[in-house]
Protein backbone atom coordinates (compact mmCIF):
# COMPACT_ATOMS: atom_id res chain seq x y z
CA UNK A 1 0.00 0.00 0.00
CA UNK A 2 1.63 3.36 -1.08
CA UNK A 3 2.31 5.61 2.12
CA UNK A 4 1.30 9.55 1.80
CA UNK A 5 4.33 11.28 2.82
CA UNK A 6 2.26 14.00 3.81
CA UNK A 7 0.96 12.63 6.27
CA UNK A 8 4.53 11.55 8.07
CA UNK A 9 6.79 13.62 10.15
CA UNK A 10 10.50 13.23 10.19
CA UNK A 11 12.81 13.10 12.73
CA UNK A 12 16.06 13.34 12.44
CA UNK A 13 19.68 14.32 13.60
CA UNK A 14 21.46 16.86 12.26
CA UNK A 15 24.72 18.86 12.63
CA UNK A 16 24.67 21.46 14.92
CA UNK A 17 28.39 22.97 15.08
CA UNK A 18 31.32 21.47 13.71
CA UNK A 19 33.68 19.68 15.47
CA UNK A 20 37.29 19.54 15.85
CA UNK A 21 38.18 15.57 16.25
CA UNK A 22 35.50 13.12 17.36
CA UNK A 23 32.12 15.07 17.28
CA UNK A 24 30.51 14.74 20.89
CA UNK A 25 26.63 14.96 21.86
CA UNK A 26 26.72 18.93 21.48
CA UNK A 27 27.58 18.58 18.31
CA UNK A 28 24.26 17.59 16.93
CA UNK A 29 20.40 18.18 17.54
CA UNK A 30 17.42 16.04 17.27
CA UNK A 31 14.61 17.62 15.25
CA UNK A 32 11.36 16.85 13.67
CA UNK A 33 10.47 18.19 10.37
CA UNK A 34 7.67 17.57 7.69
CA UNK A 35 8.10 14.86 4.82
CA UNK A 36 8.48 16.16 1.66
CA UNK A 37 6.79 15.06 -1.74
CA UNK A 38 8.55 13.14 -4.19
CA UNK A 39 10.47 13.84 -6.79
CA UNK A 40 10.39 11.40 -10.08
CA UNK A 41 12.87 9.06 -9.66
CA UNK A 42 13.01 9.43 -5.86
CA UNK A 43 11.88 6.55 -3.35
CA UNK A 44 10.64 7.16 0.55
CA UNK A 45 12.32 4.68 2.93
CA UNK A 46 11.61 4.04 6.43
CA UNK A 47 14.58 3.35 7.88
CA UNK A 48 14.66 0.30 10.46
CA UNK A 49 18.42 0.67 11.62
CA UNK A 50 21.56 3.17 11.14
CA UNK A 51 24.73 2.52 11.09
CA UNK A 52 27.70 4.32 13.49
CA UNK A 53 30.81 3.95 11.98
CA UNK A 54 34.41 5.47 12.68
CA UNK A 55 34.42 7.54 9.23
CA UNK A 56 31.82 9.31 10.33
CA UNK A 57 33.97 11.60 12.25
CA UNK A 58 36.00 12.46 8.56
CA UNK A 59 32.61 13.20 7.25
CA UNK A 60 31.75 15.85 9.87
CA UNK A 61 35.29 17.11 10.53
CA UNK A 62 36.60 20.11 8.59
CA UNK A 63 39.91 18.51 7.06
CA UNK A 64 41.00 16.95 3.45
CA UNK A 65 39.41 13.62 3.17
CA UNK A 66 37.94 11.96 0.50
CA UNK A 67 34.11 13.51 0.85
CA UNK A 68 33.35 17.08 1.75
CA UNK A 69 32.21 17.15 5.29
CA UNK A 70 28.53 17.26 6.24
CA UNK A 71 26.90 20.75 5.81
CA UNK A 72 26.00 22.54 9.41
CA UNK A 73 22.37 22.20 9.56
CA UNK A 74 22.14 18.82 7.36
CA UNK A 75 21.24 15.73 8.56
CA UNK A 76 24.37 13.54 9.76
CA UNK A 77 25.60 11.17 6.91
CA UNK A 78 25.07 7.48 7.64
CA UNK A 79 24.35 4.24 6.16
CA UNK A 80 20.95 2.50 6.58
CA UNK A 81 18.61 -0.04 5.89
CA UNK A 82 15.11 -0.03 5.86
CA UNK A 83 11.51 -0.66 4.03
CA UNK A 84 11.03 1.73 0.85
CA UNK A 85 7.15 2.90 1.89
CA UNK A 86 6.41 5.02 -1.58
CA UNK A 87 8.40 4.89 -4.53
CA UNK A 88 8.65 6.96 -7.86
CA UNK A 89 11.13 4.70 -9.21
CA UNK A 90 10.68 1.90 -11.40
CA UNK A 91 13.57 0.22 -10.37
CA UNK A 92 12.46 0.15 -6.53
CA UNK A 93 9.30 -1.16 -5.49
CA UNK A 94 7.33 -0.36 -2.48
CA UNK A 95 8.09 -2.78 0.18
CA UNK A 96 11.39 -3.61 -1.01
CA UNK A 97 14.38 -3.75 1.45
CA UNK A 98 16.98 -1.64 0.70
CA UNK A 99 20.68 -0.61 2.63
CA UNK A 100 22.12 2.98 1.13
CA UNK A 101 23.59 6.40 2.79
CA UNK A 102 20.44 7.44 3.66
CA UNK A 103 21.51 9.71 7.01
CA UNK A 104 20.39 9.43 10.49
CA UNK A 105 16.47 10.11 9.97
CA UNK A 106 13.29 8.06 10.19
CA UNK A 107 12.35 8.53 6.87
CA UNK A 108 14.50 9.14 3.92
CA UNK A 109 13.42 11.00 0.06
CA UNK A 110 16.39 9.09 -1.88
CA UNK A 111 17.39 8.65 -5.18
CA UNK A 112 18.38 5.22 -6.97
CA UNK A 113 22.31 6.75 -6.43
CA UNK A 114 22.24 6.72 -2.75
CA UNK A 115 20.85 3.29 -2.94
CA UNK A 116 24.06 0.77 -1.94
CA UNK A 117 22.17 -2.62 -2.84
CA UNK A 118 18.71 -3.92 -2.28
CA UNK A 119 18.93 -6.83 0.35
CA UNK A 120 17.75 -9.97 -1.19
CA UNK A 121 19.16 -12.01 1.91
CA UNK A 122 15.12 -12.57 3.29
CA UNK A 123 16.63 -15.50 5.76
CA UNK A 124 18.96 -12.97 7.70
CA UNK A 125 18.32 -10.46 9.79
CA UNK A 126 18.43 -6.72 7.79
CA UNK A 127 20.50 -5.32 10.26
CA UNK A 128 23.26 -7.53 8.73
CA UNK A 129 23.28 -5.27 5.69
CA UNK A 130 25.03 -2.52 7.94
CA UNK A 131 27.76 -4.79 9.39
CA UNK A 132 28.78 -8.68 8.41
CA UNK A 133 27.01 -8.08 5.10
CA UNK A 134 27.33 -4.28 4.32
CA UNK A 135 29.76 -1.86 4.63
CA UNK A 136 32.30 -3.69 7.35
CA UNK A 137 32.00 -7.00 5.88
CA UNK A 138 32.87 -6.13 2.19
CA UNK A 139 35.57 -3.80 3.97
CA UNK A 140 37.11 -7.03 5.57
CA UNK A 141 36.47 -9.22 2.25
CA UNK A 142 38.59 -6.91 -0.47
CA UNK A 143 40.45 -4.56 2.07
CA UNK A 144 42.18 -8.52 3.09
CA UNK A 145 41.73 -10.39 -0.23
CA UNK A 146 42.39 -7.80 -2.81
CA UNK A 147 44.80 -5.33 -0.97
CA UNK A 148 46.86 -8.53 1.18
CA UNK A 149 46.39 -11.27 -1.15
CA UNK A 150 47.33 -13.66 2.01
CA UNK A 151 48.34 -17.23 1.82
CA UNK A 152 47.40 -20.22 3.55
CA UNK A 153 50.10 -21.11 6.90
CA UNK A 154 51.10 -17.39 6.34
CA UNK A 155 50.43 -15.23 9.88
CA UNK A 156 47.62 -11.70 9.80
CA UNK A 157 47.78 -9.50 12.66
CA UNK A 158 44.57 -7.60 12.67
CA UNK A 159 44.49 -4.15 15.41
CA UNK A 160 40.83 -3.37 16.33
CA UNK A 161 40.29 -7.14 16.29
CA UNK A 162 37.42 -7.28 18.30
CA UNK A 163 35.55 -4.62 16.54
CA UNK A 164 33.11 -4.78 13.49
CA UNK A 165 35.63 -5.11 10.50
CA UNK A 166 38.54 -6.71 12.21
CA UNK A 167 36.41 -9.41 13.90
CA UNK A 168 35.17 -10.09 9.86
CA UNK A 169 39.03 -10.12 8.70
CA UNK A 170 40.25 -12.42 11.26
CA UNK A 171 37.37 -14.85 10.61
CA UNK A 172 38.30 -14.30 6.73
CA UNK A 173 42.05 -14.72 7.64
CA UNK A 174 40.90 -18.26 9.15
CA UNK A 175 38.78 -19.44 6.29
CA UNK A 176 41.65 -18.69 3.98
CA UNK A 177 43.59 -21.16 6.14
CA UNK A 178 46.08 -18.49 7.93
CA UNK A 179 47.10 -17.94 11.78
CA UNK A 180 45.43 -14.86 12.87
CA UNK A 181 46.97 -12.65 15.57
CA UNK A 182 44.71 -9.54 17.26
CA UNK A 183 44.82 -6.82 18.98
CA UNK A 184 42.32 -5.48 20.71
CA UNK A 185 41.91 -3.01 24.43
CA UNK A 186 40.53 -4.81 27.49
CA UNK A 187 40.02 -8.40 28.96
CA UNK A 188 36.56 -8.26 27.60
CA UNK A 189 37.31 -7.48 23.68
CA UNK A 190 40.28 -10.02 24.04
CA UNK A 191 37.44 -12.87 25.18
CA UNK A 192 35.71 -11.82 22.11
CA UNK A 193 38.58 -12.52 19.57
CA UNK A 194 39.40 -16.01 21.11
CA UNK A 195 36.17 -17.04 21.70
CA UNK A 196 33.71 -15.94 19.59
CA UNK A 197 35.85 -14.91 16.56
CA UNK A 198 38.76 -17.62 16.31
CA UNK A 199 41.69 -15.95 17.06
CA UNK A 200 44.83 -17.80 17.42
CA UNK A 201 46.27 -15.73 20.29
CA UNK A 202 45.14 -12.16 21.05
CA UNK A 203 47.13 -9.25 22.75
CA UNK A 204 45.77 -6.62 25.09
CA UNK A 205 47.32 -3.18 24.34
CA UNK A 206 45.91 -1.78 27.78
CA UNK A 207 47.89 -4.16 29.82
CA UNK A 208 50.86 -1.96 29.96
CA UNK A 209 52.83 -4.82 29.01
CA UNK A 210 55.57 -4.09 26.16
CA UNK A 211 53.67 -4.29 22.92
CA UNK A 212 56.69 -4.93 20.88
CA UNK A 213 58.04 -7.26 22.95
CA UNK A 214 54.75 -9.43 22.82
CA UNK A 215 54.16 -9.08 18.95
CA UNK A 216 57.37 -10.67 19.09
CA UNK A 217 56.22 -13.50 21.12
CA UNK A 218 53.16 -13.80 19.19
CA UNK A 219 54.45 -13.86 15.79
CA UNK A 220 58.21 -15.70 15.88
CA UNK A 221 58.36 -15.70 12.01
CA UNK A 222 57.09 -12.25 11.43
CA UNK A 223 54.19 -10.37 10.51
CA UNK A 224 53.43 -11.59 6.64
CA UNK A 225 49.60 -9.39 6.34
CA UNK A 226 48.51 -6.50 9.02
CA UNK A 227 45.16 -4.99 8.41
CA UNK A 228 45.62 -1.58 9.79
CA UNK A 229 42.70 -0.02 11.54
CA UNK A 230 44.54 2.29 13.82
CA UNK A 231 48.05 3.58 12.67
CA UNK A 232 49.85 4.87 15.48
CA UNK A 233 51.95 3.40 18.34
CA UNK A 234 49.85 -0.48 17.55
CA UNK A 235 50.97 0.24 14.13
CA UNK A 236 54.60 1.57 14.50
CA UNK A 237 55.08 -1.75 16.76
CA UNK A 238 54.11 -4.29 14.31
CA UNK A 239 56.27 -2.65 11.60
CA UNK A 240 59.64 -3.58 13.47
CA UNK A 241 57.90 -7.45 13.31
CA UNK A 242 57.44 -7.52 8.79
CA UNK A 243 58.34 -10.86 7.57
CA UNK A 244 60.11 -10.83 3.99
CA UNK A 245 57.75 -9.49 1.19
CA UNK A 246 54.81 -8.35 4.00
CA UNK A 247 51.55 -6.54 3.04
CA UNK A 248 49.99 -4.17 4.49
CA UNK A 249 46.30 -3.09 4.40
CA UNK A 250 45.40 0.59 5.35
CA UNK A 251 41.74 1.01 6.60
CA UNK A 252 41.48 3.58 9.47
CA UNK A 253 43.69 5.79 11.37
CA UNK A 254 41.23 5.55 14.25
CA UNK A 255 44.57 5.73 16.99
CA UNK A 256 45.23 9.70 15.45
CA UNK A 257 42.56 12.20 17.01
CA UNK A 258 43.28 14.71 14.76
CA UNK A 259 44.87 15.47 11.24
CA UNK A 260 45.42 19.44 11.75
CA UNK A 261 48.06 19.99 12.23
CA UNK A 262 49.54 16.79 10.95
CA UNK A 263 50.75 14.26 13.82
CA UNK A 264 54.20 13.09 13.59
CA UNK A 265 55.80 9.71 14.11
CA UNK A 266 58.47 6.93 13.29
CA UNK A 267 58.61 6.35 9.84
CA UNK A 268 57.84 3.06 8.40
CA UNK A 269 60.03 3.57 5.06
CA UNK A 270 62.91 1.58 6.29
CA UNK A 271 60.81 -1.48 7.53
CA UNK A 272 59.45 -1.23 4.27
CA UNK A 273 62.61 -0.93 2.16
CA UNK A 274 64.61 -3.97 4.08
CA UNK A 275 61.63 -6.37 4.18
CA UNK A 276 60.48 -5.74 0.82
CA UNK A 277 57.12 -4.78 2.21
CA UNK A 278 54.02 -3.16 0.23
CA UNK A 279 51.22 -0.70 2.32
CA UNK A 280 48.13 0.18 0.36
CA UNK A 281 45.12 1.89 1.56
CA UNK A 282 41.76 1.29 0.36
CA UNK A 283 38.22 2.89 0.30
CA UNK A 284 34.77 0.40 0.04
CA UNK A 285 33.76 2.79 -2.48
CA UNK A 286 36.81 1.40 -4.51
CA UNK A 287 34.87 -1.86 -4.53
CA UNK A 288 30.71 -0.70 -5.32
CA UNK A 289 30.84 -2.79 -8.69
CA UNK A 290 32.21 -5.99 -7.13
CA UNK A 291 29.84 -5.09 -4.13
CA UNK A 292 27.53 -8.19 -4.86
CA UNK A 293 30.68 -10.83 -5.14
CA UNK A 294 31.47 -10.12 -1.64
CA UNK A 295 27.54 -10.33 -0.06
CA UNK A 296 26.93 -13.34 -1.49
CA UNK A 297 30.36 -15.36 -0.27
CA UNK A 298 29.94 -13.37 2.69
CA UNK A 299 26.33 -15.01 3.12
CA UNK A 300 26.99 -17.84 2.46
CA UNK A 301 29.85 -17.98 5.11
CA UNK A 302 27.40 -16.56 7.93
CA UNK A 303 24.85 -19.27 6.97
CA UNK A 304 27.16 -22.31 7.07
CA UNK A 305 28.71 -20.93 10.42
CA UNK A 306 31.77 -20.13 9.24
CA UNK A 307 31.47 -16.08 9.88
CA UNK A 308 29.68 -15.16 13.62
CA UNK A 309 28.67 -11.68 14.61
CA UNK A 310 27.90 -9.62 17.25
CA UNK A 311 25.78 -6.50 17.21
CA UNK A 312 25.76 -3.84 19.76
CA UNK A 313 22.43 -1.78 19.33
CA UNK A 314 21.32 1.64 20.66
CA UNK A 315 17.32 1.70 20.75
CA UNK A 316 16.18 5.00 19.57
CA UNK A 317 17.17 8.17 18.02
CA UNK A 318 17.94 10.05 20.73
CA UNK A 319 21.38 7.98 21.23
CA UNK A 320 22.41 8.88 18.09
CA UNK A 321 24.68 12.16 18.97
CA UNK A 322 26.42 10.42 21.34
CA UNK A 323 26.95 7.45 19.39
CA UNK A 324 30.44 8.09 17.46
CA UNK A 325 32.22 9.70 20.60
CA UNK A 326 31.41 6.13 22.52
CA UNK A 327 32.68 3.96 19.29
CA UNK A 328 35.69 6.22 19.74
CA UNK A 329 35.73 5.04 23.67
CA UNK A 330 35.72 1.59 22.33
CA UNK A 331 32.47 0.89 25.17
CA UNK A 332 30.52 -1.11 21.80
CA UNK A 333 30.71 -4.92 21.79
CA UNK A 334 30.47 -5.04 18.01
CA UNK A 335 28.61 -4.00 15.02
CA UNK A 336 27.56 -0.48 16.40
CA UNK A 337 23.80 0.05 15.35
CA UNK A 338 20.83 2.58 16.21
CA UNK A 339 17.21 0.94 16.17
CA UNK A 340 15.35 4.00 14.44
CA UNK A 341 11.97 4.75 17.24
Amino acid sequence: MTVDPANLVNRRVVLADRPKGVPTPGHFRVEEAPVAELADGEILVHNHFLSVDPAMRGWVNDAPNYSPPVPVGDVMRSFAVGEVVASRNPDYAEGAIVAGMFGWQRFAAATGESVTREVRETDLPISLALGILGVNGVTAYFGLIDITDPKAGETVVVSTAAGSVGSCVGQIAKILGCRTVGIAGGPEKIALCRESFGYDTAIDYKSGGDLVREIGAACPDGVDVYFDNTCGPISDAVMEHLAMGARISICGTASVADWVPWPAGPRVHRHLLVKRARMQGFLLFDYIDRYGEAIDKLADWVRDGKLTYQEHILDGLDHAPGAIEMLYRGENTGKLLIKVD
